[in-house]
């Protein structure tokens, strides 16, 4: 079993940065794979990025290709999702995910254990 906290969303104006945490709890936290997905009013969940168990491998979502990175700190148990250059586009809430298996993935179908969220809101 994996408990994620997301933390680190907020209002900010459009061009600027942010970075979101996912905490984990558990010392398994290096087996798995870990994602984020965001869900804006009224549409589906989207893959915005992940990363395999080590971080040497990771995938974007071509909309936040070259502005948004993730990273993990796997003796602190913790994912990362640095945001530059920030859009009104970009609101929504941020989910942080935990695959089935070490891998990293871009659909929702593979990852079982999931964060509460953690609002973004971008203004123009």
């Amino acid at each position: 079993q994996v408990q994620l906290v997301e933390s680190g969303g907020g209002l900010v104006q459009a061009g600027v940065s942010l970075r979101l945490s996912c905490a984990a709890s558990g010392r398994t936290f290096s087996t798995y794979g870990m994602g984020w997905f965001r869900q804006a009013p009224g549409k589906e969940r989207e893959f915005v990025a992940a990363i395999n168990w080590s971080g040497g491998f990771t995938s974007y979502a071509d909309s936040v290709k070259g502005r948004f990175t993730i990273s993990r700190d796997n003796a602190k148990n913790t994912v990362y999702l640095q945001m530059n250059s920030l859009i009104p586009e970009d609101t929504a809430v941020y989910y942080c995910a935990a695959a089935w298996n070490n891998n990293y993935y871009t659909s929702a179908t593979s990852y079982v254990y999931w964060g509460q969220g953690t609002q973004v809101t971008v203004s123009s």
